[in-house]
């Protein structure tokens, strides 16, 4: 087989190749706009519960928590999910604490029964919708989806801090 016979193989697609292909790649734009959409779906949920997205991301580390941590643990634990500036994350935790939804127990922090209450009726809230964004597709391609936003996200994680060391 000749040079030329050997690139015009490897560059022509298979019928297998072409198929896994005839949809639309993932990329930057297509995660944000699916990231958007379904926290805009979210955001409707929580305002009808009187709450914003991060007290829900900061209240859900605070009630899954293995063991009680320390207001700047939990700081740390919701940074790594927003990426907000720890400020901000302070000042969601207190108006948690001020809604009697996390309180201060010696130097930890832990969600109040009506935390736990309001987590949980965010979650039963959710589950519907979720169920009819998710439904229906493959679990193959639930999987495959999960290793690559995995991947983007370690990557992510790497730059973040890189940039913000």
């Amino acid at each position: 087989m000749s040079v030329s016979s050997v690139s015009s193989v490897s560059s022509t697609s298979t019928p297998a190749t072409a198929a896994a292909t005839t949809g639309p790649l993932a990329d930057a734009r297509a995660l944000g706009l699916a990231h958007y959409a379904a926290r805009g779906v979210l955001e409707v949920v929580l305002a009808r519960h009187g709450t914003t997205f991060p007290q829900q991301i900061a209240l859900r580390a605070a009630v899954t928590a293995e063991a009680p941590q320390t207001p700047e643990e939990l700081v740390a634990q919701v940074r790594g999910s927003l990426k907000a500036d720890p400020a901000d994350i302070r000042a969601t935790l207190d108006e948690l604490k001020a809604e009697e939804l996390l309180v201060e127990d010696g130097a930890h922090i832990r969600p109040t029964t009506a935390g736990r209450e309001l987590l949980a009726a965010l979650t039963a809230a959710t589950a519907p919708v979720s169920a009819r964004i998710w439904g229906g597709i493959p679990v193959e391609d639930l999987a495959a989806a999960g290793r690559v936003l995995a991947l983007v996200t370690e990557r992510a994680d790497a730059e973040f801090a890189a940039l913000t060391a």
